[in-house]
């Protein structure tokens, strides 16, 4: 599998409101870099599990709906469109925000991440 595959299939999965899936994808070592509208945020393997770990007390469901993806040597770069379903309204769809992310890959896993988001 490639990179651009592996984090393609990184986006498709339930990683971003499911901790224990995400393990699956993030190096021991990750660190991501987070400029968002809030200001910026590192985050790091722990970090990014209990984020996940809120979002899925939040939504029920998560989507990722990319319209950029490009590879070179051990960098993908990523721009997509996150939406989520919430406890409250499961049937309903709502944008959570758009993102920016550059992912540098080591041992065929999520190790540096370079972000930035504007929420909906």
């Amino acid at each position: 599998m490639s990179i651009k595959e592996f984090v393609q299939k990184f986006y498709k999965s339930d990683a971003l409101i499911d901790s224990e899936i995400l393990k699956t994808y993030l190096h021991p070592e990750v660190l991501l870099d987070w400029n968002s509208s809030k200001g910026f945020i590192q985050m790091d393997y722990h970090a990014i599990l209990e984020m996940a770990n809120e979002l899925s007390r939040a939504y029920v469901r998560s989507k990722v709906r990319i319209s950029h993806i490009i590879s070179e040597e051990d960098l993908v770069s990523v721009r997509y469109s996150h939406f989520v379903k919430t406890i409250e309204n499961p049937r309903e769809e709502m944008l959570l925000a758009h993102f920016a992310t550059i992912w540098q890959i080591k041992d065929d896993k999520l190790y540096r991440g370079y972000q930035m988001s504007q929420f909906s």
